[in-house]
């Protein structure tokens, strides 16, 4: 069974991204994998600063999350489109979680080869679309091997049932399917 970590990419309480992850996950646990699902609000980080990060190391919140990822085969993520990129959360969360352990072991080695689904929530029409283009890449870079499946959300506000699916039938259908891909994908790689 594959161990998925999963979170949104946004601390406001009602963020579209906050809404869209459940359906994911949900997808993923229909899937057979075991999903663990962070609130980054529990894992505040300063703004990545080299020299903070000579005085003081890697912070404990960052050491949390990587260690988290080191347990886990695979990286499933809703996250908002702040002007057409990743929002400054996700940069500085993964910049911190890249640097060196304190022993001194590089961080991305948590990263490279698991397989990453990315979806997006946005009140604009494009759903977080070049939001994704951004964070593909970002992932990428860190060694990630990320699905060419994604999921967007337009219209965001809009968008949403009351009891938390997506009002579109087959985008709910699309976004419970991304979840299920990365728990098979996960699978694969994780018997190799």
């Amino acid at each position: 069974m594959p161990r998925l970590l999963a979170f949104a990419a946004s601390l406001r309480r009602d963020s579209f991204n906050r809404r869209l992850l459940p359906v994911l996950v949900a997808g993923a646990r229909d899937a057979g994998a075991e999903v663990t699902v962070v609130d980054l609000a529990d894992y505040p980080l300063p703004i990545y600063d080299g020299d903070l990060e000579s005085a003081s190391g890697m912070p404990a919140p960052a050491q949390a999350l990587l260690a988290l990822l080191a347990t886990h085969d695979g990286l499933l993520l809703a996250t908002p489109e702040y002007n057409g990129f990743f929002p400054p959360l996700l940069k500085n969360t993964l910049d911190w979680m890249s640097r060196p352990e304190p022993d001194g072991s590089s961080g991305l080695r948590h990263f490279r080869n698991k397989p990453a689904a990315i979806a997006t929530a946005s009140p604009g029409g494009f759903g977080g679309l070049r939001s994704q283009q951004a964070t593909r890449q970002l992932l990428a870079n860190l060694g990630m091997f990320v699905l060419p499946e994604a999921v967007t959300v337009s219209q965001a506000g809009k968008a949403f049932a009351e009891d938390g699916s997506l009002t579109d039938g087959r985008l709910n259908d699309s976004a419970r399917a991304l979840g299920a891909r990365l728990a098979a994908v996960a699978t694969q790689l994780a018997s190799r």
